[in-house]
């Protein structure tokens, strides 16, 4: 009997925590249909991260569309232009699909979930194996990105450990609207990672609606992606 009692404790208490996982996730983007950040560099739009959301029971499919150039005196020195496919049931990630011509070069990752082992086979440009459910994909839609210890890039399928540190609350002018943001330090938990892969970002969250705000970096320049609109 004692043994049935903690047995019939640990199940709810597992239902429990997966509910509460899945409305602190997935159930922030029910209600959306679609988010636009735009990309800018050195404060100028340079081009867009367009994401869709579709909802059909328990799956839910987010897809990305980008696309942004750099040009220097009228000559196009850097140019990106992807599409990808995110798909969840509940708070799972079952697949990811992308693929990302960079300046001509083709990159791609194909994820997918394995349900016996519990982790992810990764098929990618720069990286080929297995990955632990502890990544997440390195989506500026996402605010999981904050929780986790490690992300899969969406454009390569390498993996990244990373470390976030709180900054503070600050507020922010974006786009005519005032928010009260969460900012956030998120970077690469190796410190010797070379400078051309090492991450090194400032976020700012909003907690009320769950959704990052902006991102910066730099890397030949200060780099920025702004929410500009969601339906």
């Amino acid at each position: 009997m004692n043994n049935i009692f903690k047995l019939n404790i640990f199940v709810i208490i597992f239902i429990l925590f997966t509910q509460n996982s899945i409305l602190s996730h997935i159930e922030h983007y029910s209600n959306i249909k679609k988010l636009k950040m735009e990309v800018l560099r050195n404060n100028k739009v340079i081009g867009y991260n367009l994401y869709f959301f579709s909802k059909n029971g328990n799956e839910t499919i987010v897809t990305n569309q980008m696309e942004f150039e750099v040009k220097l005196l009228g000559v196009n020195v850097f140019k990106v232009k992807g599409y990808s496919k995110e798909t969840y049931i509940n708070d799972q990630l079952i697949s990811f699909n992308s693929k990302t011509y960079q300046n001509d070069k083709e990159k791609f990752v194909n994820l997918s979930f394995d349900v016996e082992k519990k982790e992810f086979n990764v098929n990618g440009s720069s990286y080929n194996g297995k990955a632990s459910l502890n990544n997440v994909i390195g989506s500026w839609w996402n605010h999981k990105i904050l929780q986790a210890t490690s992300q899969i890039s969406p454009i390569s399928g390498s993996i990244k450990e990373q470390v976030v540190t709180f900054i503070g609350r600050e507020k922010i002018k974006q786009y005519g609207e005032i928010y009260n943001v969460d900012h956030f330090k998120l970077v690469s938990k190796d410190n010797d990672t070379p400078k051309d892969k090492k991450l090194d970002f400032d976020i700012w969250y909003d907690n009320k609606t769950g959704k990052i705000i902006r991102v910066a970096y730099s890397n030949m320049g200060n780099w920025e992606y702004r929410l500009k609109s969601y339906e």
